[in-house]
Order: C-alpha cells, then structure tokens, then sequence
C-alpha cells in the first residue's frame, strides 16, 4: 500500500487493528468472555433493641434494707458494683437499686418496693434507614 509519506506498508494504526491475541483456541471464549459485575450484597440486616424499665416506689424501707443486706451477702459482686462495703450500711437508694438489679418485679412487690409505671422502649433500623422508636407506658391499676 502506497501512502502520500512514500511509506509501503501499514500504518501505526493500522498495525494496532491487525495484531490479534494470541491465545490457544480452547482458552479463547474463557479469555475473551467478559466478567460478570461483581454485586454489593444488601445488608438487609434490622437490628431491635427493647429495653424495660420498671419504675418503683420503696413502700417499706425496713424490709428493703434487710432484703438488701441478705442480698449483698448472696451476691457480693454485684453489691461492690454498688459501692457496699461490709464496713457501712447501705443507704436506701441503694438497696434499692441492688434489689432491682437482682430481682424481678414480683419479686421486689414482696420485698417492700411497689411498682408504679412499667414503661417499653422499643427501637428498629437498619443501615440504611433512621431507627423507629416505639415507647409504650402502663401504670398498675391501685
């Protein structure tokens, strides 16, 4: 092929256009065939949190600091949680609070607290969205 430069032969272009792969004829429709994309899997994951919360009214304080002294000698633990020490007693709000953390509900009526409102929190998401919260409170009937 004869070109206005008096070059014979194919052009750079040209060259590229003719230069196939080589590759062995079994290989071929595996080398050339193309990849699939590679797909983001969804986290369609939806994490709940529900938290109770009981609230209670110390009806006998004689009855919960004996409850909760027998409690700390049970469970010595979680009364240092707490700040009991063998050396002084524990105050009220703090017998309280160790009583709820060992005891369910029925449990503490019988040990002098009462309960006056039983409320539930409930939240759901996912990654995706804002949580949805539901909170729903109940108080005994006297």
């Amino acid at each position: 092929m004869n070109h206005p430069t008096g070059l014979t032969g194919p052009t750079p272009q040209n060259r590229l256009a003719d230069v196939t792969p080589l590759v062995h004829p079994r290989l071929r429709s595996v080398v050339t065939a193309p990849r699939p994309a590679q797909s983001r899997s969804l986290d369609l994951r939806v994490r709940a949190q529900r938290i109770q919360i009981d609230e209670l009214v110390v009806d006998d304080p004689h009855q919960v600091l004996a409850h909760a002294r027998q409690a700390a000698l049970d469970d010595p633990e979680t009364a240092e949680q707490l700040g009991y020490s063998t050396t002084e007693p524990l105050p009220l709000p703090d017998a309280a609070a160790l009583l709820c953390a060992l005891y369910d509900t029925d449990a503490l009526m019988a040990m002098g607290l009462r309960l006056t409102r039983h409320t539930t929190r409930v939240s759901a998401s996912n990654q995706q969205t804002e949580p949805v919260s539901l909170v729903r409170s109940t108080m005994p009937e006297d």
